[in-house]
């Protein structure tokens, strides 16, 4: 006979849920309870939620991670307009809302349509010119020709933390934006996290240094989305041969009536056109749609599908200069209906709405990140590949006359006009080296410290 829980222990989490009226997480409400001393494993609250809503102490709506608790009088309704004041929905968006957020027995079964991808020129782009034209406008961020990769990496400081930590979030993760931070400058660990949770976020760092720093040459192609899916899968799944691998099993999708395609020849086969397509998609923004639609919907991969679709998402905008997107400050409850509106209706639009609006919060961002730093160095930029490999090699061989290699060097591989302003500018960076900025030269942590400790003997 199952135990009955006192009073006592069910009172403290029907007061936090009533003391927020507009709903609250899981992850929201482990935090309040433990600001006023209460600390319960997930399993057990979640058991303790399931009494309250037997007993209608309590309600719930939303599905999977976007799933919120309210106090008995407040209605889904409400909760409508509450994210729509927040996120302008056209009424495409709504419709599809107001379809996905009903209970999972009102809606019906179904399966990959392959005519979603296949008809996808035949359709029409999913932006139209208007969207399109305000994308650009705001994502440029700069005039001029630049090398991929500029504008990500003159806000990578910024780009590392905020997409690591927006996306794990919206995965359900607890680290908070700060304790990112200080994971990804730091290498701290926040206490009292699942090491998953620090494993994700770590995977994340990875793979945007691994997009930015080759954005010349990363693109669709089974290269660049294997290998992106291998980095932020790495020590996740249960099988380590899964990362980087297209499935070879079936997959279901929790809270959803979506079935992904089970036969591993079909799949191999949509994966390849998916990537055909993208790369026929000259437009970055509408690239850049694409794939996080597609991607998501395909379900390519054992797990980690939605991560790399939102990080395959930003491959456009980093190789054309734009503006990058984090997706931060997106609702996770209205992530995961777009995402359930193309799972079960093969409908776009309410995900449009929730990028168009995703993109205009990350540019505001980054726009003024970019203003604190200036203009980038002509100088720097064009010699930015061979800047990293002389600090990395100073670093990792614990170069012991670092101005003689330097220079010889130079000589052996710049012209002697740019010999003087490369050797000041690497001995500027040498300087200024510390374990936050270390990744842009691909430096770890542990040769890091290896080098930082027989610099300490010289003195």
């Amino acid at each position: 006979m199952a135990r009955q829980i006192p009073e006592q222990e069910l009172t403290p989490i029907e007061y936090q849920i009533a003391a927020n009226p507009r709903g609250v997480s899981i992850s929201e409400l482990e935090t309040a309870l433990a600001i006023v001393g209460v600390v319960i494993n997930r399993r057990t609250l979640l058991r303790r939620l399931t009494v309250l809503i037997e007993h209608n102490r309590i309600i719930a709506t939303g599905v999977l991670k976007g799933r919120l608790y309210l106090p008995p009088g407040a209605k889904p309704a409400d909760l409508f307009s509450i994210q729509e004041s927040v996120i302008p929905l056209s009424d495409a968006g709504n419709e599809i809302r107001q379809y996905v957020s009903q209970p999972i027995q009102r809606r019906e079964p179904v399966g990959y349509h392959r005519d979603f991808l296949l008809a996808y020129h035949e359709n029409g782009p999913y932006f139209d010119d208007a969207t399109r034209e305000h994308l650009h406008r705001i994502g440029r961020a700069h005039q001029g020709a630049m090398p991929a990769g500029t504008v990500a990496r003159q806000v990578l400081g910024r780009l590392l933390i905020d997409l690591s930590w927006a996306s794990s979030y919206l995965e359900g993760n607890t680290y908070s934006l700060l304790e990112t931070e200080r994971l990804i400058s730091f290498g701290q660990a926040a206490e009292g996290k699942d090491a998953l949770e620090t494993q994700m976020i770590l995977n994340h760092k990875q793979a945007i240094e691994f997009l930015v720093e080759s954005a010349e040459d990363v693109g669709f192609n089974r290269y660049t989305i294997l290998n992106l899916h291998a980095t932020l899968s790495d020590n996740l799944l249960p099988d380590p041969e899964a990362c980087g691998r297209l499935r070879q099993l079936a997959v279901g999708i929790g809270g959803s009536v979506y079935t992904p395609l089970a036969t591993p020849q079909l799949l191999d086969e949509y994966f390849q056109r998916f990537l055909d397509t993208a790369a026929s998609i000259t437009d970055p923004f509408e690239q850049s749609f694409f794939a996080l639609v597609h991607l998501s919907y395909l379900q390519p991969f054992e797990d980690v599908n939605k991560r790399v679709a939102r990080l395959t998402a930003n491959i456009p905008l980093f190789k054309n200069n734009l503006c990058p997107l984090s997706f931060i400050d997106v609702p996770k409850r209205a992530y995961v209906e777009g995402i359930l509106g193309v799972y079960e209706m093969n409908r776009i639009e309410l995900l449009r709405d929730i990028y168009v609006w995703g993109y205009e919060r990350s540019v505001k961002r980054y726009l003024s990140a970019r203003e604190e730093l200036g203009e980038p160095d002509p100088f720097r930029l064009e010699y930015r590949k061979q800047l990293a490999n002389v600090v990395r090699e100073i670093v990792c061989n614990a170069v012991a006359n670092e101005d003689d290699y330097i220079r010889e060097w130079a000589t052996a591989n710049l012209p002697e006009t740019s010999r003087s302003k490369f050797l000041d500018l690497v001995k500027r960076e040498v300087a200024a080296l510390h374990e936050g900025n270390i990744a842009r030269f691909r430096i770890k942590p542990s040769e890091f410290n290896v080098w930082r400790e027989k610099q300490s003997l010289k003195c």
